[in-house]
């Protein structure tokens, strides 16, 4: 059992052992309660494709006990306030060399919500990733998820990016709990972070989610992971209790084992939310899910549901058994190594690569550390069901014949230092890329990362004669919905409230525009910003005129939050002109120069090939010094300094121009 938290206890009430179904619907039986990183193994969940004949639809209650009740009068129309929030100008995140972050103005913020429900994403809207999203009500205060968000090309030195929990300090005993949905890093990335922030709140999700958090905390400081006070989802029957709110569960389909859809009751209203999601369908794209028992659930239901998906209008895409087909054959008849680049996050498609490169006898190195980890994680819990000889070290792959290995590996996304690069450019100690080799992309191409990924590729096709990938062959299926699946969700849910989220402003708004035209009304549905503030109360919808804080928090090292505007527009002014550093030593006597001014130069120009340019420099800042000092006066040397950073860089503008960051230094001796 976890350990009792300080704020008020979270109850968890499951139907009883007669109701139990004796095993969940993938096959894998009631495994023991999970305390620690270390599992007790449990039975395998297959994860190999379906016989069409097996295919069935999946239910997504346990509809023996504790079925949904039905709906309750049908709300209010609030018509005031609706998904005509004013949109940014640009679709694009804003970059920090044009404008500060979103909320970076100071936003008066709402008294805590009452005797209303009030919903607050604090990330994942206007963006891709950090997803985080607090839900509010008579004091207390539920988390779902807690996601980083990847930086953008401008911001140099920068790792990662997590939601600004500003809102909530003060307030740390009144999260109840944070609910995880699934374990992708843009919804569990930022809680190593977060949660110690917090005061390590109950931590609510499935044993795979749990596991992968536990481990990111490890990371991020060693002996982390044994402060973290968890619950387990042992069924999607499970209703936990967290101060006034009621906590239940529905199955989902994800690109992750144990993803699942969380369902958040109070008096108010009745929160729906799939995470990320997309309907499971069969070979002929039939759907496999259905959510029709959700519009059981009482009124008023407010839907939220991720937009990233809402232009892909494809109508017949390409189905989960119809990859691994693909795959399958690939891997089956290649002449030389198997190479396959995906994100380490597609436990499911590396456990399904896994089991079928054994069942034809080939052996498999992983290489990449997240793509270890997270595979280590799936064989505890026995998610991967393989022998141990099946899986050798990269070191080891010479031992055997080319066309008897597979490596899957990380870094399809064209990262300089990641795994399928270094191998590409010749930089790998134990994989070398010959012509009979085929290389696959069983990934996408996530937005912005267009030219490296084109460039990747570009150098493989001058190596490798087989280079296989979405626009040659359907390699790979998105774990995320299409505009149909919306449409269909919506249908079968039939909200009052409907509340995309999760992407940028311009998929926010797709995704309303498919709502309204299957007939729901613009004055229903809710397109908001990070930091805006739903309150529901009595049937009515309304969004608050104030903003809460969302502004960027930066993670750099082991720094959190210490590197702001200022420092980012230094190291964007580095990366672009370079720096130029001026040396000058004085006499404190005379007040003289010493010698002559030393130039150094980085990323501006290269100072032997430039002798005209750095000696009119050294002149210049000469009149300077003498114009400004005097051997009779005392002398305010940041003055002199200044003048001569203003005069330098307008003289190297005026010759180059360029901007150099020009830095100055005196030394008086």
């Amino acid at each position: 059992m976890f350990k009792q938290p300080t704020v008020a206890p979270a109850k968890i009430v499951r139907p009883s052992e007669a109701a139990k179904p004796k095993s969940f619907q993938n096959g894998r039986t009631e495994p023991k309660r999970v305390d620690s990183i270390r599992f007790t193994k449990l039975p395998p969940r297959a994860i190999t494709s379906k016989s069409f004949s097996q295919i069935q639809v999946k239910p997504i209650f346990d509809r023996q006990k504790n079925k949904p009740q039905p709906s309750q009068a049908q709300p209010k129309r609030h018509n005031q306030q609706h998904s005509g929030n004013k949109p940014k100008p640009s679709n694009q995140q804003p970059r920090p060399s044009q404008t500060k972050p979103k909320a970076s103005v100071k936003i008066e913020t709402s008294a805590p919500a009452k005797d209303s429900l009030r919903i607050i994403p604090l990330g994942g809207n206007e963006e891709v990733g950090r997803n985080m999203t607090i839900f509010e009500y008579a004091g207390d205060i539920v988390i779902l998820d807690m996601g980083m968000m990847f930086p953008e090309e401008d911001m140099p030195g920068i790792d990662y990016i997590i939601p600004n929990i500003n809102y909530l300090k003060g307030r740390e005993k009144d999260v109840r709990g944070v609910v995880l949905s699934h374990g992708h890093l843009d919804h569990i990335g930022a809680a190593p972070i977060l949660l110690k922030q917090l005061g390590n709140p109950p931590v609510i999700g499935r044993d795979m989610t749990l596991a992968m958090v536990k481990k990111k905390m490890e990371d991020f400081e060693k002996g982390s992971a044994e402060t973290m006070k968890t619950m387990r989802i042992g069924s999607v029957s499970d209703k936990i209790t967290l101060g006034k709110f009621q906590i239940e569960f529905f199955e989902i389909e994800h690109s992750i084992m144990d993803a699942v859809g969380v369902i958040i009751k109070t008096p108010h209203g009745t929160v729906i939310h799939p995470g990320d999601w997309t309907m499971e369908k069969d070979p002929s794209g039939k759907s496999l899910v259905d959510y029709t028992e959700l519009s059981k659930l009482p009124s008023p239901r407010i839907l939220m549901l991720e937009s990233l998906g809402a232009t892909n209008t494809n109508p017949n895409p390409t189905t989960e058994q119809e990859m691994y087909y693909n795959l399958d054959k690939l891997v089956s008849e290649a002449t030389g190594k198997i190479i396959i680049g995906t994100f380490s996050s597609q436990i499911r498609r590396i456990g399904h690569i896994l089991e079928y490169a054994e069942k034809i006898g080939k052996k498999v190195a992983l290489d990449g550390y997240s793509m270890k980890m997270n595979v280590d994680i799936a064989k505890e819990l026995g998610y991967i069901k393989m022998h141990k000889e099946t899986l050798i070290p990269v070191s080891e792959i010479s031992n055997y014949p080319a066309n008897k290995i597979v490596i899957i590996c990380t870094g399809a996304q064209g990262e300089g230092n990641a795994v399928l690069s270094r191998i590409v450019n010749g930089e790998h100690r134990h994989i070398q890329i010959r012509k009979e080799d085929t290389v696959i992309f069983s990934s996408s191409v996530i937005p912005g990362n267009e030219r490296t990924v084109q460039r990747l590729k570009d150098n493989l096709y001058r190596k490798c004669d087989n280079v296989i990938h979405s626009d040659i062959l359907d390699v790979h299926i998105s774990g995320h919905c299409s505009a149909q699946d919306i449409q269909d969700i919506l249908r079968q849910v039939r909200p009052d409230f409907f509340l995309p989220v999760y992407g940028n402003h311009f998929m926010l708004k797709e995704a309303a525009k498919l709502a309204t035209r299957i007939g729901f009304k613009k004055e229903n549905v809710f397109v908001l910003d990070n930091g805006s503030q739903l309150e529901i109360k009595n049937n009515e919808a309304k969004l608050l005129p104030k903003k809460i804080d969302t502004s960027y928090v930066m993670v750099d090292g082991l720094g959190v939050g210490d590197i702001g505007q200022v420092v980012l527009r230094d190291r964007q002014l580095l990366a672009q002109d370079g720096m130029f550093v001026i040396t000058v030593i004085i006499d404190s006597k005379t007040k003289k120069i010493v010698g002559k001014p030393q130039v150094t130069s980085r990323g501006f120009i290269f100072v032997k090939e430039n002798f005209d340019l750095v000696n009119a420099t050294k002149k210049k800042v000469e009149e300077i010094v003498a114009k400004k000092t005097s051997p009779d006066q005392s002398i305010n040397w940041d003055y002199v300094k200044n003048n001569i950073r203003e005069a330098v860089g307008s003289f190297l503008y005026q010759k180059t121009e360029r901007r150099p960051m020009v830095l100055p230094v005196v030394i008086e001796v």
